[in-house]
């Protein structure tokens, strides 16, 4: 089976490329290229899948948009 997530990579200050997926909560990789963030994640993605699956959780959470003015 194959799915599609959002994925948010940034440049920490130290340089570091971190990856978090929004709809798996504390699924978060890291690296030290773009490159090598996005395949970590994705490896972090399907572990973080197996083990929700293994203890009857949700496989992912709903994500939603809210408007802040500043």
């Amino acid at each position: 089976m194959t799915m599609k997530f959002e994925v948010i990579i940034y440049q920490d200050e130290d340089g570091v490329f971190i990856a978090e997926c929004p709809s798996i909560p504390g699924c978060v990789s890291q690296g030290e290229t773009h490159a090598e963030a996005e395949k970590n994640i994705k490896d972090a993605i399907k572990e973080c899948l197996i083990v929700r699956k293994e203890n009857g959780l949700p496989l992912t959470v709903e994500t939603n948009k809210v408007e802040v003015t500043i």
